[in-house]
């Protein structure tokens, strides 16, 4: 930081303080701070949804790997009983449509997720810091607007000999004044328009994800259909009439009877 830089710094620290203090008066901008609410619920909301999206991918492919991972031990029990068995048949399809499913999702959705939702939501909250920049640039040029009213207000009131100061000091305000409201009004007029794009913007978005979920969807559903056909026609029925679960309660009777289960 240059030397100049550094004394404006230490002044509008100063300034700062004497608002605190109440002895400068502080500008209030009413259209300047609903605009910049607005904005700043927009930021927080926009790198949510970029966190959230990196989630949600991250999320579908640890889910498609661990079924994969699940379908292979499945499978490994059916086989060491019977491989020949329908049972078995059914776990070694299961295995391979859960497998096609995982390579599918990274084969066709991974690439597509990337260019059409995480690199735009990227883009956008890449604006973030630049718009924040000129926030800040703004509320230095507001305090520096505010130091400089003080200070004519003081001149006015007391009068110098020096007849030099009060057009000093009003050359300095007026420089001040016009240097902050161009910022502000740059401002109040630009950051309306950067909400407004946010619908259009990602609009093709929004649609990608709904469509690349239904991608995803159809596809589980045609592969892990086609695993029914090894199963026995009355099994749906059965489960329906709550038969499977009689089954299973009485495959587990039957553990908890041999002695290593802690039967008798």
């Amino acid at each position: 930081m240059s030397w100049t830089g550094f004394k404006k710094s230490l002044n509008r620290a100063g300034t700062t303080v004497l608002q605190k203090t109440g002895q400068i008066e502080r500008t209030v901008d009413r259209e300047f701070a609903d605009e910049e609410s607005k904005y700043r619920a927009f930021e927080k909301e926009c790198q949510a949804l970029q966190k959230d999206s990196k989630s949600y991918n991250d999320a579908m492919r640890a889910m498609t790997a661990a079924q994969a991972r699940l379908a292979e031990t499945i499978e490994s029990f059916y086989g060491a009983a019977d491989r020949t068995s329908d049972s078995a048949m059914a776990s070694h399809a299961f295995k391979n449509a859960v497998q096609d499913l995982d390579a599918s999702v990274q084969r066709e959705l991974e690439a597509p997720y990337r260019t059409t939702i995480m690199e735009p939501l990227g883009k956008m909250n890449a604006y973030f810091p630049i718009v924040n920049e000129h926030i800040s640039k703004r509320n230095k040029k507001l305090l520096d607007y505010d130091a400089a009213r003080s200070k004519l207000r003081k001149v006015i009131e007391k009068p110098s000999d020096d007849p030099t100061k009060l057009p000093k000091a009003q050359q300095e305000h007026d420089d001040a004044k016009e240097v902050f409201e161009l910022l502000n009004d740059q401002l109040i007029g630009e950051l309306p328009q950067l909400l407004d794009l946010r619908v259009p913007y990602f609009d093709p978005s929004f649609e990608a994800m709904i469509r690349m979920q239904c991608k995803f969807a159809e596809e589980g559903y045609e592969k892990l259909s086609a695993v029914q056909r090894y199963f026995a026609d009355n099994v749906r029925d059965d489960y329906a009439a709550g038969q499977l679960d009689a089954q299973v309660e009485g495959v587990l009777q039957e553990m908890k009877e041999l002695s290593i289960c802690g039967g008798n």
